[in-house]
């Protein structure tokens, strides 16, 4: 691209052709003042008050909108351009609140800043003002339009950034405001709450209600950190007075978030200071938890862990880490099922969404994570989504997807059984396949691809093997059979096909809805085909991207929390990677691969699990077919849980550690791009909660491992002694963003994207798949098909959100949806009640009528305690990655009778 020289303020620069004043101005570290600019969307010109002179041109001109010349000067703080400033900013504040002394974004709001700056100390016009424009109706935010100065901002953001329009700007002249379709509330817009309009806002005219009152600007410190939500890894920057979290930003510069948040980033962090939180350890006595004292709880723990280990052996226990907790507790605790209890009976919830995700990328390429980074979706020509809701369930992922599409003319294909919101609307193409035929579809889509020539022949040869025996087992995937059995038409198989086959930079993204199935190392696999066989891998926005669904699944799973591996993927199993940890740990390991989180529970029917200790997660509501497991959890000699508040499966403990949340320690996490950043304390814990790493270290101590670690520090420092991947990583290094893996050692910049060159197991390999129907099929009997899954106002089983007021009365109920012509079938209208029965168990819940659905099938969330969608799924299972299929299984729905009830 051309360069352009031009001198702004006697200084000189030079800058790409396109550059605006202001650009190039920021680039020589000048700034000019404005209050309706933002680089991430158009310019608003509507403030004027980065007006500059520009020698040769008679009238001033706004620099964030007027573009550099050759040879252009100017100037941009001389007297002439001051004087216009102080006059825009005297017609500003004639219409705005002099309030400063008491508004809460006194230090913050860049009016308030600007008249200071220009000694501008009232408004100098007479007129009408804006009063009584107040609206505190929706659950997050104030909107004071009365201190409203049109800049527009927040009209850009919604419109450019988070592509939805929920607002514009409304009537004409002086009386022009943003406002929503003939003045609705926000909640019966297409509004997401996703504040980011509140962000930009320049002036106090969008406050979240949780600032209100509570602090202004300059008396919050600001505490840097990670959200706590899914795998998105986005940066937040927490505001804290007297221990208190006041609200949530995300820096600008953060590579993956960009300043963006969701709505439980921005305003879902107030479960911290709920009154339900766990304040000090807990014990049986009797049929009741009771308080208990430190060193009662951590004796008791000691004590029985021990009598249960000598009297039954090691792998009578078992132990579930988490994927909410920090990289150095899931190896701490992985750890101590190993060298204290003596048994690889760890696992976490990542067997729960992506264990087959694991498995099925590490058999065709070597390593089981995402390929490619989050920001390479905005660079990529095509984008498969399929089996993820990304819109509601990674929604930061999801505004890197549209801007693609509007900003790049990405074709973007949605495959999924059910209609994909925000993203469906953006698609050049949807396809609803029946639930558990993705295999078919994607061998289709291969055989087309390989019948029309549009497979990249070299990068077969060169970087890939079993081509041939893949290409055989295309044959049986004509399109006239996927059709029939995946009820996508011919047409929209070709088109898919033609769509990615012939893209230059394509990119996969899935979620669970390729990995709980039965057959979801099978999914991977074919997906992990399809990439390859159009070489569409190892090279920026290309790859298969697994999203993962919680802030650490892909760290805790990259430190060990698995039976199958030690920290870093080493097999237990292998002679020579158990020596190392043994010497490292100084302990004898043991050499069998441990039981996956369903396998235990099973085992506790039959006594081969007599005690379990869990941190941070909830089976009694997670894990499928949850009747079982709460007989299950009611059965175990001993329960130890380790949680911030008293889950549904904290109600089976005997005994009790109230935890730490994630604003009140330190630690790491690790995304779904293999970012691993810092997470840093901003207010204390209540009561006498601990960080878990120190929880988990007291239990060692009490049971004669003198474990002594300063820190979460020292902690990573020794996991990046034992996992090559992590071998470069120290909290020095990851400084405010973070670095991806794999990282080796001390000089490495980390890793953008996988596999450039060569695949981590040298060449990637081609593995047929078979489409196999699902465990459980509908029949007479049980004749719906059900699927479960997110909805963006919550997360997991509701242990958090639920407790986040605004969340919670926003989306307070579950919900079952129904296609119309299934509820006309069974006498069914929107909001009726419903009992929905499986072979497993029965909730009762309203239904939602709805096209979102196909025919013959129905959609559950799985947040609600009320109304469990794992009382009814099934926990039938991969048979190599041990996921159950949540994603299918067979369902009765029937209007619900109180009275026939009981």
């Amino acid at each position: 691209m051309p360069s352009i020289s031009l001198t702004i303020d006697g200084r000189r620069a030079r800058v790409p052709e396109g550059t605006t004043i202001m650009q190039a101005a920021q680039s020589l570290g000048i700034e000019i003042p404005s209050l309706c600019y933002h680089p991430s969307v158009p310019p608003q010109s509507s403030c004027r008050l980065c007006l500059v002179e520009i020698e040769g041109v008679e009238t001033l001109q706004t620099s964030c909108s007027t573009a550099v010349r050759q040879g252009m000067v100017v100037h941009t703080n001389n007297d002439r351009v001051r004087d216009a400033r102080r006059t825009i900013l005297e017609l500003l504040l004639s219409d705005h609140p002099v309030n400063c002394i008491s508004c809460d974004l006194n230090g913050k709001c860049k009016l308030q800043r600007y008249a200071y700056e220009y000694q501008v100390r009232e408004g100098a016009f007479a007129g009408q003002r804006h009063e009584g424009y107040e609206d505190a109706t929706n659950p997050f935010f104030v909107r004071d339009l009365s201190k409203c100065i049109s800049c527009g901002l927040c009209v850009a953001v919604c419109e450019g950034v988070q592509d939805n329009g929920a607002i514009s700007i409304g009537h004409r002249g002086f009386s022009a405001l943003p406002v929503t379709s003939f003045d609705m509330p926000l909640e019966q817009t297409n509004c997401v709450f996703c504040g980011n309009c509140v962000a930009v806002c320049p002036v106090g005219a969008l406050i979240p209600k949780s600032r209100v009152g509570q602090g202004r600007d300059f008396e919050l410190a600001r505490v840097e950190t990670v959200c706590p939500y899914c795998g998105c890894g986005c940066g937040m920057i927490l505001g804290v007075k007297d221990g208190r979290i006041l609200e949530a930003e995300s820096p600008p510069e953060h590579p993956a978030s960009n300043g963006w948040m969701c709505l439980k980033g921005r305003f879902g962090w107030d479960f911290v200071h709920h009154p339900d939180r766990l304040k000090t350890p807990l014990v049986r006595r009797g049929d009741k938890l009771q308080e208990a004292s430190w060193d009662e709880a951590l004796d008791l723990a000691a004590r029985r862990l021990a009598e249960i280990r000598d009297r039954h052996g090691p792998d009578s226990l078992a132990v579930l880490t988490s994927a909410k907790c920090t990289n150095e507790e899931n190896y701490l605790l992985q750890k101590f099922a190993r060298v204290v209890l003596g048994t690889n009976n760890v696992d976490h919830c990542a067997r729960l969404c992506h264990a087959s995700t694991v498995a099925g990328l590490a058999i065709a390429f070597g390593s089981g994570a995402m390929t490619n980074s989050i920001a390479e979706f905005r660079n990529a020509d095509c984008i498969l989504v399929t089996g993820s809701n990304t819109a509601e369930a990674h929604p930061i992922v999801a505004l890197h997807i549209k801007a693609a599409v509007k900003e790049n003319g990405a074709k973007l294909i949605v495959a999924d059984p059910r209609w994909v919101r925000e993203l469906g609307e953006r698609a050049a193409l949807v396809v609803q396949h029946r639930g558990g035929t993705d295999i078919a579809l994607f061998n289709g889509v291969m055989h087309l691809i390989i019948r029309e020539g549009w497979h990249d022949e070299q990068f077969i040869r060169e970087r890939t093997e079993g081509f041939e025996a893949l290409k055989a087992a295309l044959q049986e995937y004509p399109p006239e059979r996927v059709a029939k059995i995946t009820g996508v038409s011919e047409k929209d198989l070709y088109e898919l096909a033609r769509i990615y086959g012939t893209a230059q930079r394509a990119m996969i993204c899935y979620a669970m809805g390729i990995t709980q199935h039965t057959t979801g190392t099978q999914n991977v696999l074919t997906l992990a085909n399809l990439a390859m066989l159009t070489g569409n891998v190892g090279r920026e926005s290309t790859g298969v991207n697994p999203l993962r669904g919680q802030n650490n699944v892909q760290g805790a799973c990259d430190v060990g929390a698995l039976p199958s591996v030690f920290p870093g993927y080493q097999k237990v199993t292998d002679p020579e990677i158990r020596a190392k940890f043994e010497q490292a740990w100084g302990a004898n390991l043991p050499a069998e691969v441990g039981l996956t989180v369903v396998e235990m529970f099973h085992a506790v029917e039959r006594d081969g699990v007599r005690g379990m200790w869990i941190m941070g997660e909830n089976p009694a509501l997670s894990d499928p077919n949850a009747n079982r497991v709460r007989e299950a959890l009611g059965k175990l000699d001993l329960l130890i849980c380790q949680d911030i508040f008293l889950s549904e499966t904290a109600e089976f403990a005997d005994i009790v550690f109230p935890a730490a949340s994630f604003a009140e320690k330190d630690g790491t996490y690790t995304s779904t791009e293999r970012r691993v950043q810092r997470l840093r304390a901003a207010v204390p814990p209540p009561g006498s909660a601990r960080p878990d790493w120190e929880i988990i270290c007291e239990v060692a101590r009490h049971m004669g491992h003198d474990w002594k670690y300063s820190g979460p520090g020292k902690v990573m420092d020794e996991i990046a002694q034992v996992t090559p991947i992590y071998g470069g990583i120290s909290y020095r290094r990851l400084g405010r963003f973070g670095l991806c893996w794999p990282c080796p050692d001390a000089s490495h910049p980390g890793t953008k994207f996988l596999h450039q060159g060569k695949f981590t197991r040298g060449l990637g390999l081609f593995t047929p798949t078979e489409h196999l129907e699902p465990a459980e099929l509908p029949d007479d009997e049980y004749p719906l098909l059900l699927n479960t899954g997110r909805v963006l106002q919550h997360f997991h089983t509701g242990t958090m959100t639920r407790r986040s007021q605004g969340l919670d009365a926003l989306y307070p109920q579950g919900f079952i949806e129904l296609h119309p012509l299934d509820a006309r079938a069974l006498g069914l209208q929107d909001g009726d009640w419903v009992e929905v029965a499986s072979r497993r168990g029965r909730v009762v819940v309203a239904c939602t009528v709805t096209d979102r659905v196909v025919e013959g099938t129905t959609f559950l969330p799985f947040h609600f305690k009320e109304a469990a969608a794992n009382l009814l799924t099934i926990d039938a299972l991969d048979p190599t990655a041990k996921i159950p299929e949540y994603k299918v299984c067979a369902v009765r729905v029937q209007k619900w009778q109180e009275d026939a009830a009981g």
